[in-house]
Formats: structure tokens, C-alpha cells, sequence
């Protein structure tokens, strides 16, 4: 045995993936050296890509979440410009846009339906959560007012009410009372 060299495991495996990243990085490059005038456009199958024992399991449930959250925003959408009223699926691509953190693109949302369900209760809350999540905790707690006047036993809207004071430092909890 050679004594400069390392018999660590992890340098053993270093090497081994030195040298494999080597050879993968010269392999093109001899592709290159061809006088083929046009490239190949034969399809490769999925198996001798890469055997499906090889991919990471983590890495795999991230694509396809990635994926999934990508399709199910195009199909969100797509629903809210044939009905730009659908409250529901206004709330749906609000929630994934906030789990995305995307806030500002959630509040287009919410702010697009507002427009086209003016003072829903649901849209109202939604935008209220959301201006609570950017710290805009004022501009939030007006919205719970406004939708408590229209609906003041709604539970939810006084729970993100009574959460906004707290986290805007008014910790008493209150009860908003409709206005005459």
C-alpha cells in the first residue's frame, strides 16, 4: 500500500466520485470532436436514463410536489379566468401561493376576487391573514372589521381578529359589534 494514500472511506468515495465526474465530463466533449453535420434524435428510454433504483426517494417527492404545486396553479387559474367569481378556487390558489410564500401574488388573487365578489366574507379574511402574515396588521384588522359587519358571529373572522391585535402588540381580545 502506498503510504500518501488514503484509505479514509470517505476519501475512497471522493476519488470514486471524482473519477466518475471526470469521465462524465469528457464524454460530451468527444461528441464534440465528430464530423457529424447533424445531431441524433433518437429517443432514449426512461429505464436506461436512469433505473428508477437510482434516484433519491426525497429528491423524487420533491419533483413531484414541485411539479404538482406548478399544475395545480395553472389549473387554478385557468378556472378563475373562465369564473372570476369562484370564491373557492380564488381561497384554494391563495392558500398554495401564502405555502409557496408568495404573498404578494396572493393578494392579487384575493384582491382580483374582491373585485368580482365585492365584500365576501371569505376573500376578506383571506386578505386579512395575509396582510397579518407581510406584518400589515392595521390594514388587516380593518378587513375582519369590515367582514365582521357583515357576518359578526363568524368565529374564524373574530379568531385572526383577536390574533392580528395580539400580534400588533393590542393583546386584549375585542368584540366587534355591527355598526347601525
Amino acid at each position: 500500500m502506498n503510504p500518501h494514500e488514503n484509505t479514509h472511506p470517505s476519501f475512497r468515495l471522493f476519488r470514486r466520485y471524482s473519477l466518475l465526474f471526470a469521465v462524465l465530463a469528457i464524454l460530451p466533449l468527444g461528441g464534440c470532436a465528430t464530423n457529424k453535420s447533424a445531431l441524433s434524435v433518437k429517443e432514449t428510454s426512461s429505464p436506461e436514463l436512469l433505473s428508477a433504483n437510482q434516484i433519491d426517494p426525497a429528491m423524487r417527492e420533491r419533483i413531484l410536489h414541485a411539479v404538482g404545486q406548478d399544475a395545480q396553479e395553472r389549473s387554478l387559474r385557468d378556472e378563475l379566468k373562465q369564473h372570476p367569481d369562484n370564491v373557492d378556487a380564488a381561497i384554494r390558489l391563495t392558500n398554495a401561493l401564502v405555502a409557496q410564500k408568495r404573498p404578494h401574488d396572493a393578494l392579487q388573487v384575493v384582491d382580483s376576487i374582491l373585485l368580482a365578489a365585492p365584500g365576501n366574507l371569505r376573500a376578506l379574511n383571506a386578505k386579512g391573514v395575509i396582510l397579518d402574515i407581510e406584518g400589515r396588521h392595521d390594514a388587516a384588522q380593518v378587513l375582519y372589521r369590515q367582514a365582521l359587519e357583515t357576518e359578526p358571529g363568524n368565529e374564524m373572522v373574530h379568531h385572526n381578529f383577536n390574533l392580528s391585535r395580539a400580534l400588533a402588540g393590542k393583546s386584549e381580545p375585542r368584540t366587534v359589534t355591527r355598526s347601525r
